[in-house]
């Protein structure tokens, strides 16, 4: 696994877990350096993280992903 998750929109709540991606800070400087088990372990609690949070969880950066999340918050509710 050579992708990392980051998806460029990085932000750290209270608890240095990245609104974009959900990897804690740890994980995030640890990523290069995880092995692919420990990467996997890493997007899977990410994803949890993401969805208690309630924000769509993604495991590689999208271009178009990206446009569509920008278009989505500037729609009104």
């Amino acid at each position: 696994m050579d992708k990392t998750p980051c998806q460029r929109n990085c932000c750290l709540d209270h608890d240095d877990i990245c609104l974009g991606c959900g990897r804690s800070l740890t994980e995030i400087c640890g990523w290069h350096q995880a092995d692919a088990a420990q990467k996997e372990q890493m997007l899977v609690q990410a994803e949890q993280r993401l969805i208690a949070k309630k924000r769509p969880a993604a495991v590689v950066h999208s271009d178009q992903a990206s446009h569509s999340d920008q278009a989505s918050r500037g729609k009104p509710s």
